[in-house]
């Protein structure tokens, strides 16, 4: 699986404002359907599964959110990317009694379940260097963060 094919800089969102979880999936998810990635159930869907299952990470400043479900509601796979003007609260994947602020959300899009493990495996990368994750939440524009996570994948030969 090459993970670099689901970053696509036109789902690259920076400066969103929302005000809980559901506002940010609704926003990514919609980018999403608009580009013809998922079908009309996602968001429904993805807002249900997070609250059964919360995708919030807490990693030391930056925190961040996978919400995704079911690869029934995807036509074509895609990562949506929102880098958000104030943080929102997830649930805490670990904890769900215990909240996480988000500053960014991937939300993800996989139209094979199997898989759903592999690109996490190959996401942590991002998610474990807090410097990258630090860098992408200072950008102001979807072309650099893109640029960046490129430029990250190919360096660790990830894909």
């Amino acid at each position: 699986m090459d993970v670099m094919k689901l970053f696509k800089e036109d789902l690259i969102v920076t400066g969103l404002e929302a005000k809980n979880d559901e506002e940010v999936i609704t926003a990514l998810g919609n980018l999403l359907y608009l580009k013809g990635y998922v079908k009309k159930s996602f968001v429904k869907a993805v807002i249900d599964r997070e609250k059964k299952y919360p995708t919030g990470l807490p990693i030391n400043e930056i925190n961040l959110a996978i919400p995704h479900t079911d690869a029934e509601h995807v036509l074509k796979p895609a990562i949506a990317l929102a880098v958000l003007k104030k943080p929102v609260l997830f649930k805490n994947m670990a904890d769900p009694c215990q909240k996480v602020k988000a500053n960014l959300v991937f939300t993800i899009a996989l139209n094979d379940s199997h898989n759903q493990p592999i690109l996490l495996q190959k996401l942590m990368s991002i998610f474990q260097d807090e410097k990258l994750l630090l860098t992408i939440k200072e950008s102001q524009s979807a072309s650099s963060i893109f640029d960046i996570i490129k430029l990250k994948f190919k360096e660790e030969n990830v894909s």
